[in-house]
């Protein structure tokens, strides 16, 4: 896997910082998130500042030489106000004095600076790059510090902080290593505890990316400065196999919790951990500069040194059943087809109220669909999560049950009652009844029997009294096509038995860009007696 597109966009990028002014960092935009809680416009800003840096970087490290615009460019980060986002700014201690993501990710990328491109630097700013790495993300984290709160997280924060700092540290050759090393490895064996046995990354797979590729990154440079090897485990090698457990085919993977069906990996992380581990890993595609939309430092720097052509001859193709236990999700694939549904609690990190939900990919296109992740607002991470469409129990293929959909709490769990797959087969039902709060509903489950190009559906209910009103929800990107006994999803045929009636809605919704998208929606209603309701979904 090459990254010349990445090299050649990272110089074009590198000729644009160059000539193009650099957008300030306002107060106006720094307010805008507390006055309406919107990001985007602080965030479009800040990440374009670290779109030059990346690529000035870049440039200077493969043509040997110094960059006054860069020496430029290092200053004025230095100069910003704080490098922690608007949405992360602390209540309990001056921003400053705390570390968010982005403050470690840029303290990151300014220390490889000084270390990477030494002499290259005007002295003076190697010197006050120091100086602010310093002061804005270890000093924080010095044994002496009060603790920060992602210290013991079981997600991706502690990874990427203590991942971030720890790369700053062994960059700068911190005096404080000694005692800093200790601090950072404990928040990172409280990520590492925060996935289950079977490594699943119950964020979604981009945020496997983002916390997992940081550990990695780290444990990598530790294993440089010091022999030790983090990645000789056999946890972190089951979660190093998570990519390719949740693989679709063509690129695509299921876009549960906050995540996209579709993007790139880090090639550079992959084809490590491909090489080091030997786990099976996802298909790569040509590595691009603008593969993360943030422009992080440390996919692109292991992207353009780790990426190579020599780890492709051995990698292996998934299986075509996969189960995580743990994280109670499923995937099989045969034939350009494949089928993941999922489980698990409604009190998950990222959570979105989903539990028994499912897709269906065909041909390369996600047919029956997950939203995945929306912009990312106030409210969002408030109480207003679960009235966006992409978290909400309405956009996710699932029932609501006499008007009611699923609910949030960690006590909101689905039970396995039986799971069995062969070679290319799987039959697996849920009891999905603790999910729901319908006072008639004493009992539902929700079996799977899928076949390649073939998904059975059987929701089977007991209530108390007679027939009750459900409304069965198919989630699609797709235009769907209601006919006379059946819809069509393109590929995808679903034959509605009687008495349920088919109907088809649509909605504009905000992507994780904050690009409006139209989604599409078929409920399918009736009032039901107990019992089994099955519907099939076949590949034409």
């Amino acid at each position: 896997m090459s990254p010349d597109a990445l090299v050649r966009q990272a110089r074009e990028e590198a000729a644009r910082a160059r000539t193009e002014p650099l957008p300030a960092l306002t107060f106006a935009l720094w307010r805008r998130y507390a006055d309406t809680g919107d990001r985007q416009a602080y965030e479009r800003v800040y990440f374009e500042r670290r779109r030059r840096l990346a690529a000035l970087m870049l440039a200077a490290h493969l043509d040997d030489r110094p960059d006054p615009a860069l020496d430029d460019l290092l200053w004025s980060v230095c100069d910003e106000h704080t490098w922690v986002l608007p949405a992360h700014e602390p209540r309990d201690r001056p921003v400053n004095a705390f570390v968010d993501l982005f403050a470690a990710e840029t303290g990151h990328a300014l220390a490889e600076a000084v270390g990477l491109l030494g002499e290259h630097l005007d002295p003076r700013v190697r010197a006050r790059v120091r100086e602010e790495v310093e002061r804005r993300v270890l000093r924080p984290l010095r044994e002496e510090a009060p603790p920060l709160w992602w210290e013991s997280a079981g997600h991706n924060w502690a990874a990427v902080c203590a991942g971030a700092a720890g790369m700053a540290a062994l960059a700068l050759d911190s005096e404080h290593l000694p005692t800093l090393l200790p601090r950072l490895e404990r928040a990172l064996e409280s990520f590492l505890a925060g996935a289950g046995p079977d490594g699943a990354c119950l964020e979604g797979p981009d945020y496997w990316s983002y916390g997992f590729g940081y550990f990695v990154y780290f444990a990598e440079a530790l294993r440089e400065r010091t022999g030790r090897d983090l990645l000789d485990d056999p946890h972190v090698r089951e979660m190093a196999a998570y990519p390719a457990r949740i693989d679709l085919g063509g690129g695509a993977r299921p876009a549960f919790a906050d995540s996209s069906g579709t993007g790139a990996y880090p090639a550079g992380l992959l084809e490590r951990l491909a090489g080091r581990l030997g786990v099976p890993v996802p298909q790569g595609r040509e590595p691009s500069f603008h593969d993360d939309p943030c422009y992080r430092w440390a996919h692109l720097s292991r992207t353009l040194w780790w990426a190579a052509r020599a780890t492709r001859a051995a990698r292996t193709p998934p299986a075509p059943c996969d189960r995580l236990p743990d994280a109670a999700i499923v995937v099989a694939r045969a034939g350009g087809t494949a089928f993941a549904a999922k489980g698990g609690h409604n009190d998950e990190p990222h959570n979105h109220l989903d539990l028994g939900h499912f897709v269906l990919h065909v041909h390369g296109r996600t047919v029956l669909d997950d939203l995945g992740a929306p912009e990312y607002t106030r409210d969002y991470f408030g109480a207003g999560r679960y009235a966006v469409p992409q978290a909400s129990a309405e956009w996710h293929s699932i029932p609501l049950i006499d008007g009611n959909g699923q609910r949030p709490g960690r006590d909101r769990r689905a039970e396995t009652v039986r799971y069995a797959a062969g070679h290319d087969t799987v039959d697996w039902t849920l009891d999905l009844t603790a999910a729901y709060d319908a006072p008639k509903l004493i009992r539902f489950t929700r079996a799977f029997a899928w076949r390649p190009g073939r998904l059975e559906l059987t929701d089977t209910f007991a209530f108390a009294g007679g027939d009750r009103p459900v409304a069965e929800l198919f989630v699609s990107r797709l235009r769907p096509e209601v006919g006379r006994g059946s819809v069509g999803w393109g590929p995808v045929v679903l034959e509605v038995p009687p008495p349920w009636r088919a109907q088809a809605e649509e909605l504009v919704v905000r992507g994780h860009d904050g690009v409006p998208e139209t989604v599409h929606r078929v409920r399918l209603t009736a009032a039901v007696p107990s019992g089994p309701h099955t519907f099939v979904f076949t590949v034409r």
